[in-house]
């Protein structure tokens, strides 16, 4: 069979600036939250590596979209670093910056790879978390004043932009489940976070709009991830409401109707953690909704019904509402813990259609970390990663018969380009259709993978 995807697909992948550029403490650059964990606490990253190891794109970025163009991309989302561009998160712009971020545009833009622009990848400036990162009005303003400046200084060349990468990661991650910096354990902490978050997002899409930048589009890029009830009983099915509620609704709502849901409003006034907020604040939510939506999809989440109550001493945690359900005989990634269901991205697809007035998306990110993969070099020295080509076809089955029947689906981006520094994860798990060899000078090997990928958008789909 034959699996053709529109004309004008967007083929292509993402990355982000703190894990792919390196040079950390060159040029002006100063730390982000990234940094000061890793110098406190080490220990909290695999084999002890931190975010000055990244792939080396700061000097490598020619190269590297040179093989961008040679693994079949048409289009590339990468992230300004705010803690470069605007060092102390407000006040004076870096030149050295400005002038590293056009040389890539204006490279990409020369190997025609349209440039995707995120302005905020976890990435939190360590001057703005002193002020109290996103739980401050103070930083609100800061990063709408720092998204302005990307704006006015490359929206003459850059016309897809997006506000936040996976806005709810920093919620759960760094304010209720302790896997990132600040380290916080407390709900109504981190729904302050939350909501100041789409603040932050919709003060940034009103100056983008106010700019009137020709063929321009912002968006949010949103990890989707569909909540399953493990039966059709009422309180599986409540417990995966309340699941999609909390993990997915709380930003797809109100950055495309302009509303949280009030049932969401509802649970968390009962567990007495409404943020602080204004009507002007939810008046600018309410004005200011996104023209695109960019997809993240790596698993579902699978919940049933509690079995048994919370500890009445233990901080309120979602969990507290639902249990986590592992399905029997599930299909699983070993390598990360994650199981791979492909029909997900299909119920992405036409739950946009149905419920968010078939809004304009594209598949941001999807992708497949592998450990070890050396041992699956040939004698050419290629990684032959035939399991990555086999993750995305089955995916993009899916995702083209969401298309087929409807979905207003513009393109795919697989996680990621090349191999890269993954948070805590550091390189655990390798991602890329380009290998990065750590040991040998940061030496690019195009994988497998990447020689299909190029076959994939030459042809502008595949045959299986």
């Amino acid at each position: 069979m034959t699996y053709k995807f529109p004309d004008n697909f967007w083929w292509g992948s993402a990355a982000s600036g703190p894990q792919t550029e390196g040079a950390a403490n060159v040029d002006g650059r100063k730390p982000s939250i990234w940094d000061h964990w890793y110098k406190i606490e080490p220990g909290r990253f695999f084999n002890d590596v931190g975010p000055t190891n990244t792939s080396n794109f700061y000097y490598q970025y020619k190269e590297d979209i040179a093989l961008m163009k040679q693994t079949g991309h048409n289009s590339f989302r990468t992230s300004i670093q705010w803690s470069r561009l605007i060092p102390d998160g407000i006040g004076e712009v870096n030149p050295k910056a400005v002038d590293f971020y056009n040389r890539v545009i204006d490279e990409m833009l020369a190997n025609n790879v349209e440039p995707f622009m995120n302005l905020y990848h976890f990435d939190m400036p360590m001057s703005m978390q002193e002020k109290g990162g996103f739980e401050s009005r103070e930083v609100v303003d800061a990063y709408a004043t720092f998204a302005k400046t990307c704006f006015e200084l490359f929206g003459d060349r850059v016309k897809h932009w997006f506000t936040f990468n996976e806005p709810i990661v920093p919620v759960e991650a760094g304010y209720l489940y302790d896997m990132h910096y600040p380290n916080v354990v407390d709900f109504k902490r981190a729904t302050q976070v939350g909501y100041h978050t789409t603040l932050a997002h919709a003060l940034a899409v009103k100056e983008f709009h106010a700019l009137e930048i020709p063929e321009g589009q912002i968006g949010i890029i949103l990890n989707l991830t569909p909540s399953y009830p493990r039966s059709q009983n009422p309180a599986d099915l409540k417990a995966a409401h309340i699941a999609d509620l909390i993990f997915n609704r709380s930003f797809l709502d109100p950055v495309t109707k302009g509303e949280f849901p009030a049932d969401l409003v509802e649970i968390i006034r009962e567990h007495d953690a409404l943020p602080e907020y204004t009507e002007e604040d939810l008046a600018i939510i309410k004005n200011n909704i996104i023209d695109i939506l960019g997809v993240n999809y790596y698993q579902p989440r699978r919940v049933k019904a509690k079995e048994y109550a919370a500890h009445p001493d233990a901080p309120f945690m979602p969990e507290h509402l639902f249990d986590n359900y592992e399905m029997p005989y599930r299909k699983m990634n070993p390598y990360r813990g994650w199981e791979i269901f492909e029909r997900a991205i299909y119920d992405i697809a036409i739950n946009l259609r149905d419920n968010y007035d078939n809004i304009p998306f594209f598949i941001s990110e999807n992708g497949m970390g592998v450990e070890g993969e050396s041992r699956y070099r040939n004698a050419d020295g290629m990684i032959e990663d035939m399991y990555r080509i086999d993750f995305i076809k089955s995916h993009l089955k899916w995702l083209h018969k969401a298309i087929e029947e409807g979905s207003n689906c513009h393109g795919y981006h697989l996680w990621t380009f090349m191999d890269c520094w993954s948070w805590a994860n550091a390189y655990k798990n390798r991602y890329g259709l380009v290998e990065v060899d750590l040991d040998n000078d940061f030496k690019r090997t195009v994988k497998a993978s990447g020689h299909w990928y190029k076959e994939l958008s030459e042809n502008n789909g595949f045959e299986d």
